[in-house]
């Protein structure tokens, strides 16, 4: 691929910049950049918010004070988008319109996309508009990669490459060499301790084409190595197990008022009790009613913190998600989130 020589300098000193701050760099006070935005994020309803590119939404698994970190870098046509949680979190994600995502994980990183276990040595690629469901435990890092498809596809071609790999239509998990997947993690990793330490970097064009261009070279190199994960016969149960969660998750969502009986979630699913339990014990470590009490829990959560006490109550809230017993109501939500519900409405939205 030709490199204007301007880019190709620039390159050359991003590269030179890169190796002075090893992934181990501490973040100094960023100055203000329109390029890169870092978020500290204690609350788990918070995780979706200030993004453009990715919907979240998230539950937290543990009730521990949550310390989960978002960075996001935007390279002109790509962005870059760094994320760490110290606590088990499930995440529903779905990359909006007009980018392909490929996700490569930390060294520590370990849980399921969909119930497929991922990991250092995997890299997932997912088109726009769907939903993929995470779980992940605590230590869990990744990068994920953001490119417009038509970028990815006119590389493809010029290399010819069509026939060795094509975008899928949704959601798949690669397995590259150990040392591609190192290696593209690693790279996504010094360019967010870069934009920590000196933000303002990527406010320069010229830095953001040569990072976009470290960024694609390093991506297509890993892909050359990489074949789709083959999964074994535990992998097909969990994903199994993945599937009754979700079908479950969606009924208690739409009906929120009704209350969580075992019964209803096993019609809707369309499995055994003992499915059901088991499923959930597989992909949540919880019981069925357990963890989708605290789903809407969030959800009250949600509303609270988008409200004030002069658009609605906690009782209103309350009902509307099917809690009938506010005093055991407001110990889940306390022992959940570390505070009471009246706490939560009383701060500004």
């Amino acid at each position: 691929m030709s490199i204007p020589t301007a880019v190709g300098r620039r390159l050359s000193e991003f590269r030179k910049t890169m190796k002075t701050l090893p992934p181990s760099t501490k973040p100094v006070a960023p100055t203000p950049s329109s390029a890169v935005t870092v978020f500290e994020i204690s609350d788990p309803t918070a995780i979706g918010q200030s993004i453009q590119v990715l919907e979240h939404d998230a539950v937290q698994l543990e009730s521990r004070p949550l310390r989960a970190r978002r960075i996001v870098v935007r390279l002109g046509a790509s962005v870059l988008v760094f994320y760490s949680t110290n606590l088990s979190i499930r995440t529903r994600t779905r990359l909006q319109n007009g980018f392909v995502a490929f996700v490569a994980f930390g060294p520590r990183a370990a849980g399921t996309l969909n119930g497929l276990p991922v990991g250092p040595d995997r890299v997932l690629v997912s088109v726009s508009g769907v939903e993929v469901e995470f779980v992940v435990a605590g230590g869990y890092e990744s990068v994920s990669f953001l490119l417009p498809p038509d970028d990815i596809r006119a590389h493809l071609r010029g290399r010819h490459w069509e026939n060795e790999f094509r975008l899928p239509n949704g959601v798949e998990l690669l397995q590259p060499s150990p040392d591609a997947a190192r290696g593209l993690y690693g790279l996504g990793r010094r360019l967010v301790d870069i934009a920590v330490k000196q933000p303002t970097v990527f406010d320069v064009p010229q830095t953001q084409a040569a990072a976009h261009i470290e960024v694609l070279e390093t991506l297509l190199a890993t892909l050359g190595t990489a074949g789709p994960f083959e999964s074994a016969a535990e992998d097909l149960t969990r994903q199994a197990h993945s599937r009754v969660v979700q079908i479950a998750e969606d009924y208690a969502l739409t009906h929120p008022a009704e209350p969580l009986y075992v019964t209803d979630l096993c019609e809707a699913a369309g499995v055994s009790e003992r499915t059901l339990q088991y499923a959930f014990k597989a992909v949540m470590e919880m019981s069925p009613v357990a963890y989708l009490t605290r789903l809407r829990l969030h959800r009250v959560r949600q509303a609270l913190r988008a409200a004030n006490h002069r658009s609605t109550t906690v009782t209103a809230e309350a009902l509307r998600w099917g809690f009938w017993h506010f005093g055991e109501f407001s110990r889940a939500y306390k022992e959940c989130f570390g505070e009471l519900p009246s706490d939560t409405l009383r701060r500004e939205p």
